[in-house]
């Protein structure tokens, strides 16, 4: 197994930037991956490896943000023709419009399905009932400048948002009221909420930060070599991912923040990753337009990876070439 290369699966089929991704959780039918791009066409994936299931037609403007709820059954996307959109992600069909004043740069799904909260660039969280969709939303305002993301915390009862404001607030569903506050040295590029709820990871600048998520204390914060525009935690909080402004993906230590490996494979500033629900793979998007999936353990067999020698190279690279016929 020595001196194995990592060998990504490219997912070819927008025509923009991905600008944003996000998985499933594990559903009878393996997990699903949804990306967001300038394109204005998100598209559905089975997230394990890659193959295209089909694109969310619809919209007239980039798509900033997309969601899958936890089993799939439902997607939500935001984007820059004023309006979040919620579909059905069997059928693909349009369930919901929700018109906004501005670019909505995020949409998030409460665990229970009920709920969709979005984030615009005026600078308003807004969470919409998808069972009273004529209801007017309630919204929550103190950001002073465009929200970069949003997400429901576990229970439904608050929720995290990022703002180009250079902060992270702490927002009480039922009262409408910011709890807390954390003021960050530069403007977040990135946010995700651990599975279990339990950390918050944060990048800005070259950092990526790591924050308890219910007392909102700073764990551990470690710099890069480069901007980081988004990191992700593996689901056994041994080591995180990132990639940012030198089209090269990282692989960190939790603990000390060590670099463990790194990787050169898109052609672009990388704009979003996520581990996959697993922990097998992570995915990233990029300003070259494709989205690319990476193992988390190089040389083992997974999804398309077939387990090979460094000479026998053919299994992977036909994987590769399967990926890019489905898109």
């Amino acid at each position: 197994m020595a001196n194995l290369r990592q060998t990504p699966l490219t997912c070819s089929g927008h025509t923009r930037p991905v600008v944003f991704l996000s998985f499933s959780d594990i559903t009878p039918h393996g997990y699903f991956l949804i990306s967001a791009s300038k394109d204005g066409k998100p598209m559905l994936r089975q997230g394990d490896t890659g193959d295209w299931i089909g694109t969310f037609e619809g919209h007239k403007g980039a798509v900033w943000g997309a969601a899958l709820n936890r089993d799939a059954t439902k997607a939500a996307t935001g984007a820059a023709d004023f309006t979040a959109k919620v579909w059905d992600a069997v059928s693909g069909e349009e369930l919901q419009n929700f018109s906004h004043k501005h670019i909505v740069k995020s949409v998030d799904f409460s665990r229970d399905s009920n709920y969709l909260l979005t984030g615009s660039q005026e600078k308003v969280l807004r969470i919409f009932d998808l069972n009273k969709p004529e209801e007017e939303p309630k919204t929550f305002s103190g950001h002073t400048a465009s929200i970069k993301t949003a997400v429901f915390k576990q229970d439904g009862k608050q929720f995290i948002s990022a703002s180009d404001d250079k902060t992270v607030r702490v927002w009480d569903v039922v009262s409408g009221s910011e709890i807390h506050k954390m003021e960050l040295p530069s403007m977040p590029s990135s946010l995700e909420l651990f599975h279990d709820g339990s950390i918050l990871v944060v990048t800005y600048g070259n950092f990526t930060s790591f924050w308890d998520a219910n007392k909102y204390e700073m764990l551990r914060e470690f710099e890069a070599p480069t901007q980081i525009n988004s990191a992700s935690l593996h689901p056994e909080k041994s080591m995180f991912v990132s990639g940012g402004e030198d089209f090269k993906m990282y692989k960190f230590d939790y603990q000390t923040g060590g670099e463990i490996e790194s990787f050169k494979g898109h052609f672009g500033p990388v704009h979003c990753v996520r581990f996959s629900p697993d922990g097998e793979l992570y995915a990233s998007g990029s300003e070259d337009g494709t989205l690319r999936l990476w193992q988390t353990t190089v040389g083992k067999t997974y999804g398309l990876w077939k387990c090979i020698n460094p000479d026998e190279n053919m299994a992977n690279s036909d994987a590769n070439a399967a990926v890019n016929a489905e898109a």
